[in-house]
């Protein structure tokens, strides 16, 4: 598809202000409002998540002003910034307020429990650690005679507080070596848990309180709480103020929930109508940046009263483009005229191809890939139909080709309602590759026809056997084999081969040579597009001298191979294949005996290996110099000059459409074409091997369906108990749902997607290009902001 390039104002999309930085452009102060704005939306994105809200219908909003919106946000943010902050400080007051009432409740209990033993420990410490009034804290024993100290003690003293669960340990730990364990520690959990104000999370808390004895172990027992995030709350001694100030804080706390609660439902309603515009909003100021973002690849005229622009489209769209164009004109009253007129350019054009819901999956398994080239060969036309068609090679059951046809039909019998819902990412892709599914479930069945595969179950379908038993008992029928009596099975396999002694054999074969056959013209179709796009850019040296010895290569090697196989089947012969390629190289001129197939065969293959040879070098040599001899002709033995020419077009010539100017190195272009000669010599080999994996595929799926059909469900069906059969009958369905109908077909289409990108689309499609994306609000993403 051809491309002008169009100049014309807000439709551009090739950059023009390169030379300026970002912050440098004529826009730059929209884009940044823009950004602002997306930014506050995000802000209440996040607050409306958090809160919980469910997602209402979106309320239509009249027609509002970029200002207006930006002032309205503004305000938005400003008041749930003040309920955020105001709410916070409440449930920091309210923490607060019930870590007191869970301290005042444990800690009054130790006070009491521990009256009695607290008075003893009492005693204990005024006639062991306080007899001597020069010590403040007694030291361990080791420590007595070196670290004496000052004291002016006072009496037993206790700090109650409250603390995470999962600090008490080292806690505890902490204060009893900084008192040198002076000091006595009681704790309790909290029953109940407590709101983290950052992470809002629900903390399990333990209540502690430490009785100790002396200023400096207070100081440092307060140091040590602040240091572990523990809070710190008095508690009276006396039973009546405890029971005073519980009331107290209990009423408190009451008032306060009352407050939380009014407070989060007025920022509830206020959430609620953001989320409610909050689609439109997004979508507003992601198109109002996305226009400023275009407009800054724009540039000013030099009258400085219109934006000039420039930009690809489809030859196909300058009519509606110019129409646009007009009606813009109009709407805006505009008194200067819009100018569209095409222009030359030395870049390539993107590349764009017009799709729909049938061919846009076909055309994604080739763009992932590479997007192709401008103008060259699009190999999703052709894969439109090979690749399901190498798929069912592989997966032929027609059995199974139904379970596939019933899930594709599914999907597109309720195709309006699924693309209108969220899927995921699974499903999504599934939905999105439904006619390919369709197309690989059709081919999938016929080829389980030709296979005469139902659930690895044979059917006389289409007539009765051509083969019958030697005897009427047929107990030698899978020992000596049977006897053909009638004409050939009209269509696919004979169901009497399944069973039979040669039955591995005989598909084997059968599947190989088919393999090598729909190889061998799927390579020949890629050479051949590869000569469409020669003529198409008017290259003659790669027709001459790629084209014409890569198909000279290719079909006197392995193209008479598959003459070899036809001419096998059509005459019955007993020719060993393997024998005759093989000294067809080794011994050429050596007599065949029984392995001809047809008269002149020998010098049939002499010639065709002759001509094989020759192609090797006609590939390599010959374009490397006549490039040369051009360049030097245009430049007129100069030493340097400047070819026509990319690296990745050194075989266009002078006169062809796609030329860029680089230096022409003869030593770059040999080694380039002796890789491409090298690569495709070697690759004719292999790739022809590489399509037997459609054989070994096909032999696997069908040799699963058999181990399940055999082992499990007739296996199961031999026992005359009800419950055996249910289990070997779900043990069939599961085995033949996850393991043959989506690991099997995962496997048949990675392996076609394979010999699609290497096998068929290296002999012709470059895959360098890039895809064309117009400015369209459709496209636009939440992550665009």
């Amino acid at each position: 598809m051809m491309y002008p390039i169009i100049n014309d104002i807000l439709g551009g999309n090739l950059q023009l202000n390169a030379e300026k930085s970002p912050f440098q452009r004529t826009f730059v102060n929209q884009v940044k409002r823009c950004a602002e704005m997306s930014r506050k939306l995000r802000f209440f994105k996040d607050q409306i998540n958090k809160a919980g809200l469910m997602s209402s219908h979106p309320v239509l909003q009249s027609d509002i002003y970029l200002e207006d919106l930006e002032i309205q946000l503004a305000e938005h943010e400003h008041e749930l910034i003040e309920m955020n902050s105001n709410s916070e400080k409440l449930r920091q007051s309210y923490n607060e307020l019930l870590e007191f009432k869970i301290v005042l409740q444990k800690a009054c209990g130790f006070l009491v429990s521990n009256h009695g033993k607290a008075i003893s420990e009492e005693r204990e410490l005024e006639e062991n650690v306080f007899s001597n009034e020069n010590y403040v804290e007694t030291p361990f024993l080791f420590e007595q005679e070196v670290r004496p100290a000052p004291s002016n003690q006072s009496g037993l003293r206790f700090i109650s507080g409250i603390i995470c669960k999962s600090k008490v340990l080292r806690f505890e730990r902490m204060l009893f070596r900084a008192t040198r364990g002076n000091m006595l520690f009681n704790q309790a959990p909290a029953d109940e848990q407590i709101v983290d104000p950052i992470s809002a999370e629900m903390v399990e808390k333990t209540v502690f309180v430490v009785f100790f004895s002396g200023e400096q172990a207070r100081t440092k027992i307060l140091k040590i709480c602040d240091a572990f995030g523990a809070n710190c709350y008095p508690v009276p001694e006396d039973i009546s103020k405890q029971r005073q100030i519980t009331s107290e804080v209990s009423s408190r706390l009451t008032d306060l929930e009352a407050t939380l609660d009014a407070g989060i439902r007025h920022r509830n309603k206020a959430l609620a109508f953001v989320e409610a515009h909050f689609s439109e909003w997004m979508d507003m100021v992601r198109r109002e940046k996305a226009v400023y973002d275009t407009l800054n690849m724009l540039n000013f005229d030099v009258t400085k009263k219109c934006l000039v622009g420039e930009g690809w489209c489809p030859i196909f769209a300058k009519t509606q483009i110019q129409e646009a164009l007009q009606r813009a004109t109009f709407d805006s009253n505009s008194q200067i005229g819009i100018i569209f007129h095409s222009m030359d350019a030395l870049e390539s054009p993107p590349t764009y191809f017009r799709t729909n819901s049938f061919t846009s999956p076909y055309q994604e398994i080739v763009d992932a890939y590479g997007v192709a080239r401008y103008q060259e060969a699009n190999p999703a036309v052709y894969t439109t139909i090979i690749f399901p068609f190498l798929f069912a090679v592989m997966f032929g059951d027609w059995g199974h080709g139904i379970c596939l046809l019933l899930g594709a039909l599914i999907l597109i019998a309720r195709q309006s309602k699924l693309s209108t819902q969220r899927l995921g990412s699974f499903m999504e892709m599934l939905f999105g590759g439904r006619y390919v599914l369709l197309l690989m479930s059709l081919f999938s069945i016929y080829c389980g026809l030709i296979y005469n595969e139902f659930f690895s179950v044979p059917f006389h379908i289409f007539g009765a056997s051509a083969y019958k038993c030697r005897d009427n008992s047929c107990r030698d029928a899978h020992t000596t084999g049977l006897v053909k009596y009638r004409e050939p099975y009209p269509f696919g396999v004979d169901p009497s081969w399944r069973g039979s002694r040669s039955e591995l054999a005989f598909l084997n074969s059968l599947k190989m040579k088919m393999s090598i056959l729909f190889g061998v013209v799927h390579m020949n179709l890629g050479i051949i597009l590869s000569y469409f796009n020669a003529c198409f850019f008017s290259n003659s040296l790669d027709i001459r001298y790629q084209f014409v010895p890569q198909m000279i290569f290719l079909n006197c090697l392995f193209g008479y191979l598959s003459l070899l196989i036809i001419v096998k089947w059509c005459t019955g012969s007993q020719a060993d294949l393997y024998h005759v390629m093989i000294y067809m190289f080794l011994s050429p001129f050596d007599n065949l005996g029984e392995n001809q197939l047809f008269w002149g065969q020998r010098p049939l293959q002499v010639v065709l290996l002759l001509w094989a040879l020759i192609a090797v070098p006609w590939m390599l040599f010959p374009k490397p110099f006549i490039l040369k001899k051009l360049h030097n002709e245009r430049f007129q033995g100069r030493t340097y000059g400047m070819l026509n020419s990319s690296e990745v077009d050194l075989e266009l010539e002078p006169d062809s459409a796609r030329q860029h100017r680089e230096e022409f190195n003869f030593s770059e272009v040999f080694v380039h074409q002796m890789i491409h000669s090298i690569e495709f010599v070697l690759g004719s080999v292999s790739n022809t091997a590489s399509y037997l994996r459609l054989w070994a595929l096909s032999l696997a799926h069908s040799e699963l369906s058999t181990v399940f059909y055999e082992k499990v469900l007739l296996l199961a069906w031999g026992y005359d108990n009800l419950v055996i059969r249910l289990v070997g009958l779900t043990v069939f369905a599961f085995a033949t749902a996850f393991i043959l109908l989506m690991m099997e077909t995962l496997s048949a289409f990675l392996h076609a997607l394979r010999l699609h990108w290497v096998e068929f689309q290296n002999k012709f499609y470059h895959g360098d290009g890039y895809k064309f994306r117009p400015f369209s609000f459709a496209s636009l993403t939440e992550d665009e902001n």
